[in-house]
């Protein structure tokens, strides 16, 4: 087990916050330095603060700050709960407080653990307790074990989707963290982790196809340099990306429910035409800002004429020529923006698509446990590498190796 650092945000603090209404990726936040309960005082990664910052946005660059503010509201408890639904079984009384929203936890988690984790937002919401094995057959067909495996609802679809969505921007967006980890006609969805001194480094992520988490450390702490890259990350990126070779370009797949809206990024309300700065944001029912910014002139945006909502195009994946060893992202300088029109909307994901292969016979998966790796036997609820004549379900575990450049500078023996 491990500290985990900024991966456990997605897991600890976004997942249940969005499913409990406590916020939306639009909701606006103060990411500037502040006083929390008991003398709590976490700073961002290299202590650059931005100001007002969309949920999103916050989730690009792994602003710490932010986080801890959700989990202020979110309560660390309800928090703790959420995660057992995922798996997560070594949390103990001292991880309820605030940094837990950062990663400061008691004992840590296994990478295997973190996996299963990922891998509920992947397979729609729903946890699938990772095996190593589907089952063993004899020569004649017949089975002689055959794995069972716990499954059940952590999260809603919906929430899952819009989680996916965000969880893109690490990937795509200009501060991203694991930009590296970019899979040309394939949804990438990652987090990084960076703990104290540089003593731990996480990927984590998902595609439509596979789940996968690697840390790099050492036994006995020691602080990671590794030539301004990062391990685990380089590690995720280049696995991945050979895994994903020759499978059909995949999308994350929007449920019907959930809403598209384009929202200006400094207000955090229904963009107009004067703004500037906008995206389509993703949100359940009831959930949507209905208020038009108010710091930028315009008329609204109809957000179905500038958006397709990704519709698939369907193509074959090209594996990479040559390692992938890219240097970590450098967050571009961002002066503080502080708004007085801050979001008050207070607020109110697909089946699992997976390279069947007929001729295989083994199940293998990227990770110390895919999310296809965690779900082998669900063929329907994530349809996994599933080689349909297979004997034995591997997984190929590399979740002793990952780094990421991530973000988080925590205390991580803060109670």
């Amino acid at each position: 087990m491990r500290q985990t650092g900024s991966s456990i945000k997605p897991i600890a603090v976004v997942a249940p916050a969005i499913d409990k209404k406590v916020i939306t990726g639009a909701t606006i936040l103060d990411d500037t330095e502040k006083d929390f309960a008991n003398n709590y005082h976490p700073t961002d990664y290299n202590e650059q603060s931005l100001g007002n910052i969309t949920v999103r946005r916050a989730i690009e660059s792994s602003q710490n700050i932010p986080f801890v503010e959700i989990m202020e509201d979110l309560k660390p408890k309800t928090a703790i709960n959420y995660l057992k639904k995922m798996g997560i079984t070594t949390l103990t009384e001292k991880d309820n407080g605030l940094p837990l929203a950062l990663g400061g936890l008691e004992k840590g988690i296994s990478p295997l653990q973190m996996a299963g984790a990922y891998a509920t937002i992947a397979n729609d919401g729903k946890y699938i307790e990772p095996t190593f094995y589907t089952k063993i057959e004899r020569k004649n067909g017949s089975v002689i074990i055959k794995a069972k495996q716990t499954t059940r609802r952590a999260f809603s679809k919906e929430t899952a989707y819009i989680l996916k969505e965000m969880l893109t921007q690490p990937v795509q967006g200009q501060n991203g963290t694991a930009t590296y980890c970019k899979i040309t006609g394939v949804d990438v969805a990652a987090k990084t982790g960076t703990t104290d001194e540089n003593y731990d480094r996480w990927l984590c992520g998902f595609t439509p196809y596979y789940t996968a988490v690697t840390w790099y450390g050492f036994d006995i702490n020691e602080s990671i340099n590794f030539n301004q890259r990062n391990p685990a990350g380089l590690l995720w990126a280049n696995v991945m990306s050979r895994v994903h070779t020759g499978l059909n370009s995949a999308k994350f797949e929007k449920p019907a429910s959930v809403t598209g809206v384009t929202i200006c990024a400094e207000t955090g309300k229904k963009a107009t035409t004067g703004c500037q700065n906008k995206y389509v944001e993703y949100f359940l029912a009831f959930t949507a800002p209905k208020e038009l910014c108010s710091k930028h002139s315009g008329k609204e945006i109809d957000t179905n004429s500038t958006n397709d909502f990704k519709k698939n195009v369907t193509e074959i994946v090209k594996g990479i020529t040559e390692d992938i060893d890219a240097k970590e992202p450098v967050p571009t300088i961002e002066s503080p923006t502080n708004t007085t029109n801050t979001n008050t909307t207070s607020t109110e994901n697909n089946t699992q698509k997976t390279n069947n292969s007929t001729s295989n016979k083994t199940n293998s998966t990227t990770n110390t446990n895919t999310n296809n790796s965690t779900n082998t036997q669900t063929s329907n609820t994530n349809k996994t590498n599933n080689t349909n004549s297979n004997d034995t379900n591997t997984t190929n575990n590399i979740n002793t190796n990952n780094i990421s450049s991530d973000d988080t500078r925590i205390d991580n023996t803060t109670e």
